[in-house]
C-alpha cells in the first residue's frame, strides 16, 4: 500500500530526512516514533502530496507522490497536528464542504456524510458550531474529515495531542476500529499509544530509521528480550552460568551473563534471546532456572525479571544513533 525507498528532504543546507526506506501494508497500522525534529512531520507531509522528496521515491497505493500527488490526495486522509477546521460552520455544515472538496460525488455526500459522522461518534454534536465543541470532538471532526472519501491510506499527525484522559481512550478506540480496514501512519510521542494501537513501530532519530519492526523484533536485535537478575550463593559461578542455556533451553546464547560478586554473593543476569522469547517456552524460562540452580548446588536468594519495554527501545536507539553514552 506504500512503498518509501531512499527518500532525502532538504531545506536549504538542512537535511530533515535522511535516506529512509519503509513499507506499509494493507489493514496496518505503523506508529511513528521520535524526538522533536526527528522528520516525523516532514515525512507525513511527503507522503500526503504537501513536500515532495529532494531525493528517492515514495508510492501509496500504486502512485507517485512527485509524478501523481492529486492520485494520492485522493486516496489518502490527513490529519495534521493542528486541526483544520472552520469554528464558523456546524459539524453538519463542515463535513457537507468537506465531502465536496473532497470530490465525493454529489449524490453520494450524503451517505458519506453520514458514515463519517457514525464512525466518528459525532451525531450529538452535528448541529453545534465548530468553535463550541471540546478539543476531543475537534478531533473526532478532524478525523471524520479525514475518512469522508473512504480513503485506503489514513496519515494521523499527533492526533491525541492536548487530550484528557478519556478523551484519549476514545480516540485511540477510534483509530484501532479504523486501522481494521484501513493502511494508518499514526506519529505519536506517547509510547503507550504505540503499543495500545500500532502493528509496527518505526523509530526516526536525526531524520534516519533507528528500528523498524514489532516492538519484539526490534527489541531482538537489542541485548536480549528478557532479562533475569538473581542474586546467588554458590561455587564456581562461572562455569555453572555458562551451562544454563545449553542445558535448559537447549541453545547456547549469543551474550554470555553478567556475573558480579560481593562479600561472597554473586549478581548474575541472563539475557533471554529474541527467538526463545517469542515462544511460549519463556512463561516457563523462570522455573527453569529456578530448576537450574538447584542442580547446580545454588542458593538463590533473589530473582526478579525484566522485560524490554518500548520505552527502553526507545531510549536505547535515540541515545545510541544520537551518540550519547
Amino acid at each position: 500500500m506504500i512503498e518509501v525507498e531512499s527518500i532525502t528532504k532538504r531545506y536549504g543546507s538542512t537535511e530533515a530526512v535522511k535516506d529512509v526506506s519503509f513499507s506499509v501494508g494493507k489493514d496496518q497500522v505503523l506508529g511513528f516514533l521520535g524526538p522533536n525534529g526527528a522528520g516525523k512531520t516532514t515525512i507525513m507531509k511527503i507522503l500526503t502530496g504537501f513536500h515532495f522528496p529532494s531525493e528517492g521515491t515514495a508510492m501509496l497505493d500504486g502512485f507517485s507522490v512527485s509524478d501523481d500527488p492529486v492520485e494520492v490526495k485522493k486516496r489518502t486522509g490527513y490529519l495534521p497536528e493542528s486541526v483544520p477546521l472552520y469554528n464558523d460552520m456546524t459539524v453538519d455544515e463542515y463535513l457537507s464542504f468537506m465531502a465536496a472538496a473532497r470530490l465525493v460525488p454529489a449524490d453520494k455526500q450524503q451517505e458519506a456524510k453520514e458514515k463519517s459522522i457514525n464512525d466518528c461518534g459525532l451525531k450529538e454534536v452535528r448541529s453545534q458550531l465548530v468553535e463550541t465543541l471540546s478539543k476531543g470532538y475537534k478531533q473526532r471532526v478532524g478525523l471524520a474529515q479525514a475518512i469522508i472519501h473512504d480513503p485506503p491510506v489514513l496519515i494521523l499527525d499527533e492526533p491525541t495531542s492536548g487530550l484528557d484522559p478519556n478523551q484519549i481512550i476514545e480516540i485511540r478506540s477510534l483509530i484501532k476500529k479504523l486501522g481494521k480496514s484501513k493502511t494508518v501512519i499514526l506519529s505519536t510521542h506517547i509510547l503507550q499509544e504505540v503499543e495500545a494501537i500500532c502493528s509496527r513501530v518505526l523509530i526516526l532519530n536525526e531524520g534516519r530509521i533507528a528500528a523498524q519492526g514489532t516492538p519484539e523484533e526490534i527489541a531482538g536485535t537489542l541485548k536480549g528480550v528478557n532479562t533475569w537478575e538473581l542474586i546467588l550463593k554458590g561455587t564456581d559461578m562461572q562455569e555453572k552460568c555458562l551451562t544454563f542455556g545449553s542445558k535448559y533451553l537447549k541453545k547456547s546464547f549469543d551474550t554470555a551473563p553478567e556475573i558480579q560478586e560481593e562479600n561472597g554473593l554473586f549478581n548474575v543476569r541472563f539475557f533471554i534471546p529474541a527467538e526463545i522469547s517469542a515462544v511460549p517456552l519463556v512463561g516457563k524460562t523462570g522455573e527453569l532456572i529456578f530448576d537450574w540452580a538447584v542442580a547446580e548446588g545454588l542458593k538463590i536468594l533473589g530473582m526478579k525479571e525484566h522485560k524490554l519495554s518500548l520505552e527502553d527501545i526507545f531510549v536505547k536507539l535515540t541515545e545510541a544513533s544520537s551518540g550519547n553514552p
